[in-house]
């Protein structure tokens, strides 16, 4: 994607607010928003919490009244990620809006229905950029949304096009999340927007984890059963790896193991990032296999990942850095975070920890964003829907301006 012109003005802002009121809190929010991004705004995000979730509309027209912006997206999030704070079980608001000259915005609300042949998927754009490819941001309702299938869909009419999200929270039973697409609210499906022209998106997906033992090779394998690694028993080359394990990490195993599965096999080497993390679900000592989160094939490289406080720190912190180094002359103007709800204090033992880590890597730059009950984000280049993961989308210009 091209960067911001050099002769295009655009400013993001944010603001966030803790009171109890939807209206009033949407529009000290947007006072605070506003001193960056004066004027009207092109993309407009609001994320509420529970509280709020009755009165999204309430938000919205404050939103709209502050900013008239050409596309206003919002959800609830179980816990709401503004300024320098992470605010988990309270009520707050959060508004981010951004002025994006020379970008194109496609919005859209789509829905499912299931039949025969999977699944039928109403309301997708007819007409996408395709030149540059564009870059989506998601807001998902998750009872109401088959997440991998739609990301398949998405993939295919959209190949390299990068998505970050994330799915609603707060909600604990179908009907009661809310999404918001400009002034209507719904409570099923997927709203989002496509962003293509001016404009530089990046992303940073972390999935907490790191690597233990040897790599493996899937050799025999079935759905999401693995039976054999390297012509092994796979049951048994887990044996082999936690017995390696010092005391300390073997404990950390008995209460949470996952599978590293690489995304590209054509790779010449795995690094921080290549693979995608799954549960490890279940194992069958009897017949020697082992149960994932996710459909596997013959001939995937695998490896054993742990994650625990420190090293879901670390990997945040390292990919965050990498990003930065790896941007150059560009610097970010401001990023939406969208954190698992298994993060946060429940992690961390302690607050604002996502929120912190993307301020010190990125400078004092507007952030938004909500505690999700799926993560959406690239891995190896494909879109996948996550878990326990912080995924960031950074919006860049060029450090000349």
């Amino acid at each position: 994607m091209a960067s911001w012109s050099s002769g295009a003005t655009s400013t993001i802002g944010a603001g966030t607010s803790i009171h109890e009121d939807t209206a009033a809190a949407t529009r000290e929010a947007c006072s605070q928003a506003a001193k960056r991004c004066e004027g009207a705004a092109d993309l407009a995000v609001v994320f509420v919490s529970p509280h709020h979730a009755a009165r999204l509309e309430e938000a919205a027209t404050a939103v709209q009244e502050c900013f008239s912006p050409r596309v206003l997206l919002g959800c609830t999030g179980e816990g709401i990620i503004g300024a320098e704070q992470e605010m988990e079980r309270q009520p707050a608001v959060t508004v981010w809006a951004a002025r994006l000259p020379g970008v194109t915005l496609t919005p859209f609300h789509v829905s499912f229905r299931h039949s025969g042949d999977g699944i039928e998927v109403a309301g997708w754009p007819d007409h996408l950029p395709t030149d540059p490819t564009p870059a989506f941001v998601l807001l998902a309702e998750p009872f109401s949304t088959p997440g991998t299938e739609f990301l398949a869909f998405l993939d295919d009419r959209c190949p390299g096009a990068p998505a970050v999200g994330g799915m609603a929270s707060g909600g604990r039973a179908p009907g009661e999340n809310r999404l918001l697409l400009d002034g209507t609210v719904f409570d099923e499906g997927v709203v989002g927007v496509a962003l293509a022209g001016d404009v530089r998106v990046l992303t940073v997906v972390s999935q907490g984890c790191r690597p233990i033992g040897q790599r493996f090779l899937i050799t025999k394998a079935e759905g999401n059963i693995i039976y054999e690694l390297g012509g092994r028993p796979a049951f048994a080359c887990l044996q082999e790896v936690y017995a390696a394990l010092p005391s300390e990490e073997q404990e950390m195993a008995r209460r949470g193991l996952h599978l590293g599965v690489t995304i590209n096999e054509a790779k010449a080497q795995f690094d921080r990032g290549d693979f995608l993390v799954r549960g490890l679900m279940g194992v069958d000592q009897a017949e020697g296999s082992l149960a994932i989160g996710d459909i596997v094939k013959e001939g995937q490289t695998v490896q054993f990942h742990l994650r625990d406080r420190e090293t879901a720190s670390e990997d945040f912190n390292c990919l965050l850095d990498a990003q930065k180094r790896q941007m150059g002359d560009l610097r970010p103007e401001g990023a939406l975070l969208f954190s698992c709800n298994g993060r946060g204090r429940r992690l961390f033992g302690r607050p604002h920890h996502d929120v912190t880590a993307v301020r010190a890597h990125l400078g004092d730059v507007p952030v938004s964003g909500f505690f999700a009950q799926g993560e959406i984000g690239p891995v190896g280049g494909e879109n996948f829907l996550h878990g326990f993961t912080a995924s960031v989308a950074i919006f860049y210009r060029p450090a000349d301006r």
